[in-house]
């Protein structure tokens, strides 16, 4: 990497600090926006007040009958005044103001904001559950057996339950648009209807025979809960194919690393016929759904929501959202973003309809949620196409299947590190081989690029390399083709590690957690851009790799042209790349790239050592070449790449020629 390179890449990456400074908003502007959308919705609370009010009123009047000697009074602006004592009229036949008192029907009165309403908690071995009367709504939910890491690093904690989300984090309500106005059941109080050990069922009653119920039933030994909405009585004011489903959640921190867990938390929908999608998962976005909806999940980096309907939300009105805290939130640093979806419940008939759904809350762990056999593991991160083709069918199987055998984490990498590069062996053999290859013929390339030095015969230069290689039985793509087989496992296990539950708050040697970084020494202060603390596995990862590249150097080609980048510089530049590169990611993803490039190291000085002698290789590459030249060249077809290289030399030549004349 030449010396304009690098003030390039020094001065784009100023540029865009400098531009994504100045353009983020001041603490004054995010005070003052703060403030507009507070007044914003005090105003939209005051009118829709007035709207319910008016409407009372209307109703009242309309349903009213008087004598015909009654005529009502109006007030400045038309409208007929009414009292708390009942609505005001003017007798024709003695000129007198007569209150006549009218009966308003009976109707379920909205909760006041404040009002948080009745907390019933119920539990099975896996969930707590706590439901409020404000809404009928799921209010928070504790995962027994989990911790946060809190909790995990306070040696006195004896807290085993982590909590997703508190009261007043979620909300799941009805919305239901009606004779101009909106029915949101998350303003209401709910009575409890019935109520048992393992279930509870929430009932509304709008009077006029209009009734809301919403039921929960956990099951038993499970991650996952029925939820059953049913209305009735709506079917003269409501079209049915309006009424939606509002869930909201705003996810607790629960992870060491806080900006990793935001970082991949977003809203993912497995439409029916196209598959899974995703919003954004670093910036806000939003998306109408494209198709019907076979379930929505909240998803971030250990733990996920879930909600299935029988039959799917339709496509109308479906709609998903995600927001990230803006800087000076009171939940930018204990919650992670929020989490907004409106789902169109798919009703045929809203004077009586019934829709079951299925929720879940759990780890993202692959085997819990394939065992609901509704592609809910889509969801991880295991890399797409042929990445996640090796994660799911090859690496996780194996991992599984040692971890379930009682090995430990530390030690299932390790034992998956060999297995992979003992399945690997023969590649990395070719690799080693075909180095060698390349080393011995090195100091005969490099007198052809004394032979040859000017520009005009660089076609004959490139002819006598191939003929070279073809001579000795070398090619310089024999190391690149092994390369590229190993590849996608590289990048497979990249994503694998990050996303692996099993990771998740399990200790090995000096990491304490192999899902998050494994500190040896806070700094206390943050430095850009390698961060607040020392990662180990990170450090031995980069020696490693710095080792193992020094041992490869001797077959990187030096450049032939001018302004050429030369690879020993980049090659020696990656290793420490990665020092600030990984030293925020997951310890069991730096060990195992540690673990494998120490085997590879091993297996090369092995290979070297007791399988392949370069004294023996290099005669015989001789013997391979004198014999081509005593049989004239004519032992083997020269390759298409050959002659078309020949033709061009061919063709430079001309060009030259004619130039000349």
């Amino acid at each position: 990497m030449d010396r304009n390179t690098i003030i390039g890449l020094v001065l784009m990456g100023s540029i865009l600090s400098v531009f994504t400074i100045f353009n983020q908003p001041s603490a004054e502007e995010q005070a003052k926006q703060q403030k507009e959308l507070a007044m914003q919705k005090e105003a939209d609370k005051k009118e829709k007040a007035e709207e319910e009010k008016e409407a009372v009123k209307e109703k009242a009047v309309k349903s009213t009958t008087v004598a015909s000697n009654l005529v009502p009074k109006l007030d400045e602006k038309g409208e007929q005044v009414i009292t708390d004592k009942g609505l005001v009229y003017i007798d024709t036949l003695t000129k007198k103001e007569t209150i006549v008192p009218v009966k308003i029907e009976k109707k379920q009165a909205e909760a006041s904001p404040e009002q948080k309403g009745e907390l019933i908690r119920l539990e099975n071995e896996k969930l707590i559950v706590d439901f409020s009367t404000k809404g009928g709504k799921v209010a928070a939910v504790y995962l027994k057996g989990f911790k946060s890491y809190k909790d995990y690093v306070d040696s006195s904690s004896t807290n085993d339950k982590l909590l997703l989300f508190a009261d007043g984090d979620a909300v799941n309500q009805l919305i239901i648009p009606m004779n101009g106005k909106t029915v949101r059941t998350g303003a209401y109080v709910f009575d409890v209807k019935k109520q048992a050990a393992d279930r509870i069922t929430f009932k509304l009653d709008l009077g006029e025979g209009k009734i809301v119920e919403q039921s929960y039933k956990l099951k038993k030994d499970a991650f996952d809960l029925d939820y059953k909405v049913h209305i009735e009585g709506f079917s003269k004011e409501v079209n049915a194919k309006n009424v939606t489903l509002k869930w909201d959640v705003a996810y607790k921190k629960t992870e060491r690393l806080f900006s990793e867990q935001r970082r991949v938390s977003t809203v993912c929908m497995n439409y029916s016929e196209s598959g899974l999608d995703y919003l954004s998962e670093m910036a806000d976005d939003d998306a109408a759904a494209e198709e019907k909806v076979d379930w929505v999940a909240y998803k971030q980096s250990y733990f996920s929501s879930i909600l299935k309907p029988e039959n799917g939300f339709a496509k109308e009105g479906t709609a998903f959202k995600v927001r990230n805290y803006a800087e000076g939130h009171e939940k930018e640093w204990s919650h992670l973003k929020d989490f907004s979806s409106k789902l169109n419940l798919n009703l045929s008939d809203a004077g009586n309809a019934t829709v079951n759904m299925n929720w879940f809350f759990g780890p993202n762990d692959y085997e819990t949620l394939k065992s609901y056999d509704s592609n809910y593991d889509d969801i991880l991160n295991f890399g797409w196409g042929l990445f996640r083709w090796i994660n799911l069918y090859a690496v996780q199987p194996v991992f599984t299947f040692l971890v379930n055998n009682g090995v430990g984490l530390g030690w299932a990498i390790l034992f998956l590190t060999l297995i992979l590069k003992l399945v690997l062996m023969p590649i990395q053999w070719k690799m080693y081989v075909s180095s060698a290859k390349m080393r011995i013929l090195k100091p005969q390339v490099d007198e052809l690029g004394v032979k040859y030095p000017d520009k005009a015969d660089a076609m004959k230069k490139q002819m006598e390399m191939m003929t070279l290689y073809r001579e000795s039985g070398a090619s310089p793509l024999a190391g690149c083709v092994p390369m590229l087989i190993q590849m996608p496992i590289l990048l497979a296990v990249f994503r694998f590690f990050p996303s692996a539950f099993e990771l998740r708050q399990k200790s090995f040697l000096w990491a304490e957690d192999l899902s998050s970084y494994d500190s040896i020494w806070n700094f206390g202060v943050y430095i850009w851009p390698y961060g607040d603390h020392v990662s180990l596995f990170t450090l031995l990862m980069a020696g490693t790799t710095l080792i193992y590249t020094v041992m490869n150097s001797g077959n990187m080609q030096q450049p032939q042209q001018p302004g050429m980048p030369n690879m020993k510089v980049i090659m020696y530049i990656f290793p420490i790349m990665m020092i600030f590169f990984f030293n925020n990611y997951s310890s069991g993803l730096s060990y195992y790239y540690f673990i494998s490039t120490l085997i590879s190291i091993l297996m090369m000085l092995a290979i070297k050592k007791f399988f392949v002698d370069e004294e023996k290789l290099k005669l015989k590459m001789a013997n391979r070449k004198t014999t081509a030249a005593a049989n004239g060249g004519k032992e083997k077809k020269k390759s298409k790449f050959q002659e078309r290289l020949e033709q061009m030399q061919k063709a430079q030549q001309e060009a030259m020629k004619n130039r000349k004349k």
